[in-house]
């Protein structure tokens, strides 16, 4: 009985809808996480600066050494050239990360429940409930990602499977519209039976999905064993032994791979503008916009601003298919300097203007995030191409981007507290404005709404200009990306999963 109902489940989904429904167990969380946990522990919990600020510090440190270390952990096997004997086959490394993400997925759930209850001094929860979580979600995210690049090579079906994970997205994002109408800070208890909720969900969709497609890749492993031992007989007498590539060796291959380099440059600056836009929407809706909207039209633009990028990304989608991801990506970075611009002439009065840039600016921005891990794929085929790699090493290849880019997730909110502090004299530990801070300008404009307003319009003014300096040195587009993909699909010819097919 109980297999016949796991094989109705498994002819009823394809794999990328399976696939994709994973981003919703991730996203209905995540997104909570970044929109509260922070006016969490500073207006609820009355963490100190002073441990913010080192609870931030050494999550910064820890929110970058784990991805390469759990990347490195994962795929090292990968490295080696494969100039003779048996290969690992594609449907048992997509075993292995589906395994992982068995586990680590409800783990993950698990640990986003800690932010909710008070259960040890401030300081310390804030910094131990970081690293668990970032740990975990780390985990959830690099064998996710991982499997964009294992599961298919052309870029229609890496388009396909993302669309699935925008879809699935969007539908996550529903749990932000919800959060809003029971977030309280003077009665926690509402909020607190609302993640809960949200984690059985999770734990519960983690664990079916991950059956689901790890009784898939069964199948998929069984049909390879036959004309794996036939390859085996065939090469007695020819096999070589590979020696494994040292942490040392591939760090030097990385640093030769010029567009890596530029990608990073690119989506370090990326990070802290998603991340800058998470942590200050809150204050940017009090301070420039709820004395003249109401409640709810503040929780429908918050809503808007979490389900877009998601529905938006179909369409970004299929633009990429038209006119390739770099240009596409190239084309939003435009936007961004221009709408800024925009809203920086027209000033902080007109309301609606500001409305509607306050939820673009989110919009186009999380947008441009949902692409690069296309982009990343790609990487991850130049790196196979270039260094002969036995099987492509995905996770690791996604743990170093993020090695490098992670750390603008701290800085965002640290830079910003700063900058509005300097500016405006406003500390938000303290919860109130300095002095200076509420006297009126000469303009009548309060120098805090000022300061929230040059925020919001000269950090992505800043943003684009880098993002478009460092975009246009990268080289792994049109024909040069047709032909790094031409070669892996040559390579792994036999081994490569049809999406479609499953």
């Amino acid at each position: 009985m109980g297999r016949s109902i796991w094989g109705f489940w498994q002819s009823v989904f394809s794999t990328a809808v399976l696939y994709g429904s994973l981003a919703l167990f991730t996203s209905i969380l995540h997104n909570v996480f970044l929109l509260y946990y922070v006016e969490t522990f500073v207006s609820i919990y009355k963490i100190d600066k002073i441990s913010f600020w080192v609870g931030e510090t050494v999550f910064l440190l820890w929110n970058s050494l784990n991805d390469p270390l759990f990347g490195w952990l994962s795929d090292r096997a990968f490295l080696s050239s494969p100039q003779s004997g048996s290969q690992i086959t594609s449907p048992e490394v997509v075993l292995k990360r589906l395994k992982a993400l068995s586990t680590n997925g409800p783990l993950f759930a698990l640990s986003f429940l800690a932010f909710w209850v008070a259960w040890a001094r401030p300081g310390l929860q804030f910094l131990l409930c970081l690293c668990l979580y970032d740990g975990f979600l780390t985990m959830v995210d690099l064998h996710h990602s991982a499997l964009l690049a294992d599961l298919a090579v052309s870029a229609a079906d890496r388009t396909r499977l993302n669309f699935h994970c925008s879809v699935f997205s969007a539908l996550g994002s529903i749990s932000v519209f919800l959060s809003y109408s029971v977030w309280d800070k003077e009665d926690f208890y509402s909020f607190r039976l609302f993640c809960l909720t949200l984690a059985a969900f999770s734990i519960v969709g983690f664990f079916v999905v991950s059956r689901l497609l790890q009784q898939r890749f069964n199948k998929e492993i069984r049909s390879k064993l036959d004309e794996a031992s036939t390859l085996k007989e065939l090469s007695v007498g020819f096999t070589q032994i590979e020696k494994p590539i040292t942490i040392g060796q591939y760090l030097k291959q990385l640093s030769k791979h010029r567009n890596f380099m530029w990608f990073v440059s690119m989506n370090l600056i990326q990070v802290f503008h998603c991340h800058f836009n998470n942590n200050f929407f809150p204050l940017f809706l009090e301070h420039l916009l709820s004395d003249n909207i109401s409640a709810s039209t503040g929780s429908i633009l918050l809503g808007i601003s979490y389900v877009a990028p998601h529905l938006n990304n179909l369409y970004f989608l299929t633009l990429c298919q038209r006119y390739g991801v770099y240009q596409v990506i190239r084309w939003l970075f435009m936007l961004k300097l221009g709408l800024s611009v925009v809203m920086l002439l027209a000033g902080a009065d007109h309301i609606y203007l500001l409305c509607i840039f306050i939820a673009s600016n989110r919009v186009f921005t999380e947008g441009t995030c949902k692409l690069l891990k296309l982009v990343i794929s790609d990487l991850v085929d130049e790196d196979y191409v270039v260094n002969r790699r036995q099987q492509a090493a995905s996770a690791l290849l996604f743990g170093m981007v993020n090695l490098l880019t992670k750390p603008g997730q701290t800085f965002a909110p640290l830079i910003g507290t700063w900058l509005l502090c300097v500016y405006t004299g406003y500390d938000i530990f303290q919860r109130t404005p300095m002095k200076d801070s509420v006297s009126a300008s000469d303009s009548g404009t309060p120098p805090l709404r000022l300061g929230c307003f040059y925020m919001l319009v000269f950090v992505p003014i800043t943003c684009a200009l880098i993002q478009l300096a460092t975009w246009s040195r990268f080289t792994l587009h049109g024909r040069k990306l047709q032909g790094i993909k031409t070669l892996r699909q040559g390579t792994q010819h036999g081994s490569l999963i049809d999406v479609k097919a499953i």
